[in-house]
């Protein structure tokens, strides 16, 4: 199809109908859309004159759809995460009304650490997956990974029949508590814990520390992944010009990832493999033009709390009372207060160079060892130094 069909379909499927028939018999496509566009007439003097034709735009859609429709690539089929991680089961918080999945690798030891994961907006916790295991590997199982699917993600369900859409960062930190109160309800016999969150999540695990510590978890350490209260801030604006590059939904499971790779949101095949799976969820539409699978989280629909993400994230970070960490994919400017934070050596920060936003799915390796040595630099400060004569 020409750039010219191209852009005639698209300019006159921006008025889509709302309601569209699905009981549509398609033949002989090309000639059906030929005459329905007409000819296309042109000077040479530059892009021809316009027409404007009594059609039904649906049926551009569809034909678009049927044209683009390919076979599911196999070098792009899901991954199982068994592999990665021990468990995964559902965690019932009752007075939340919700189904919490968890994908779960204890630590060899029961008083040993674990490293609890909460992933970004629109992801699941299954983006640490190849991270998890790296991080066991190289801890020698003494290091246990435990990620969650937040509210609205993954695998994660509400179990109330009333809409479930706050996406506010008070009721994500609280689901975040209630489910370390449900897996650990004993906080003197809870295991050490490090909190670590991408993006959103970051936010989430920042915010929660207080909160556990308040209760007598052992925190061992807290690790923001590529957020910036500052830049994040800024960048709001432009969010829906970035969203609006995103496809509506995928003609399968493949595709899905496949598209990830090809625009480099993810850098690392396998780990899209396991993770891109449980971003997006079979269609319930019967409608020929909506694609099978749509997102499981539609970024828009978020939009209303983003704000609540991250402002005032940066104080939270620096004042948190345990070893911080933050880890950017780029050099990312940032913001004053954590400028003064950083040249105070309130925090650590280290730069993984050749990865994108999702950097523990990019270099999973690379994040396991810094979030290794991470624990194993503070780990003595938590459980404290033995006195001579000590056992």
């Amino acid at each position: 199809m020409s750039d010219l069909y191209r852009s005639t379909l698209s300019a006159r499927l921006a008025k889509l109908p709302a309601d569209i028939p699905s009981n549509i018999d398609i033949e002989d496509e090309d000639e059906e859309v030929g005459d329905l566009l007409g000819s296309l007439p042109g000077s040479g003097l530059g892009p021809p004159a316009m027409q404007v034709y009594d059609i039904q735009p649906w049926k551009f859609l569809l034909y678009l759809r049927l044209k683009a429709k390919k076979e599911p690539n196999p070098a792009f089929a899901p991954i199982s995460a068994k592999s990665f991680f021990v468990q995964a089961f559902q965690v019932a918080l009752p007075n939340r009304n919700l189904d919490c999945r968890v994908y779960y690798t204890p630590p060899k030891f029961a008083n040993g650490t674990v490293m609890v994961c909460q992933h970004g907006a629109g992801y699941s916790g299954l983006s640490f997956a190849c991270m998890a295991k790296e991080i066991t590997d190289l801890s020698g199982g003494e290091c246990g990974v435990l990620a969650i699917d937040a509210r609205r993600h993954g695998k994660t369900m509400s179990t109330s029949d009333q809409p479930d859409e706050d996406l506010s960062i008070s009721v994500l930190v609280d689901d975040f508590v209630g489910v370390v109160q449900t897996i650990y309800p004993d906080a003197q016999a809870s295991p050490n814990l490090i909190l670590i969150g991408h993006s959103m999540g970051g936010s989430i695990v920042t915010r929660a520390c207080t909160i556990l510590l308040d209760r007598k978890y052992t925190i061992g350490g807290v690790a923001v992944l590529d957020v910036v209260e500052g830049s994040a801030i800024e960048a709001l604006p432009h969010m829906n010009s970035l969203l609006n590059a995103r496809p509506d939904g995928f003609d399968s499971v493949e595709e899905a990832v496949e598209w990830h790779l090809n625009t480099k949101a993810i850098r690392n095949p396998t780990s899209a493999r396991i993770s891109i799976p449980a971003v997006i969820s079979p269609s319930e539409s019967s409608s020929p033009i909506v694609p099978p699978f749509i997102w499981r989280t539609p970024l828009r629909s978020t939009a209303p709390y983003w704000q609540s993400w991250f402002v005032g994230l940066s104080h939270t970070f620096l004042n948190v009372r345990t070893a911080r960490l933050l880890v950017l994919a780029g050099t990312d400017r940032l913001d004053k207060e954590l400028m003064i934070g950083q040249m105070q050596g309130k925090f650590q920060m280290i730069v993984v160079p050749g990865t994108g936003h999702m950097l523990h799915e990019d270099d999973p390796t690379r994040l396991a060892e810094i979030m290794v040595d991470f624990w194993r630099r503070n780990e003595r400060l938590v459980i404290g130094i033995k006195k001579v004569g000590e056992a």
